[in-house]
């Protein structure tokens, strides 16, 4: 992968260059896919999603509404993105 693909959500935006992803808000993370594991959950009864990054030393646990996530078709597309790099890297961190 050698584009760039990003999503804006509310006042975070995603960034993936098919390595590291980065999120940019009020509190700044970066990502790499070696050292990471992906999880998407939801939809619960009122629509909501769970998104959860786990890498080492941290993990970091974003919600987002039905209504969020309908109004950014992109962010799905960016997380899938990055859980297919996760899933072919064969050195990845079984954390």
């Amino acid at each position: 992968m050698n584009d760039e693909i990003t999503a804006v959500v509310g006042h975070q935006l995603y960034s993936f260059d098919g390595r590291v992803l980065e999120i940019f808000g009020n509190y700044p993370k970066r990502f790499h896919v070696r050292y990471m594991r992906l999880s998407v959950t939801g939809p619960d009864r009122k629509g909501r999603r769970t998104v959860e990054i786990a890498a080492v030393g941290t993990r970091v646990t974003m919600s987002y509404t039905a209504a969020e996530w309908e109004q950014t078709p992109d962010l799905a597309a960016l997380l899938e993105a990055v859980q297919t790099a996760i899933d072919s890297n064969p050195g990845r961190w079984s954390g």
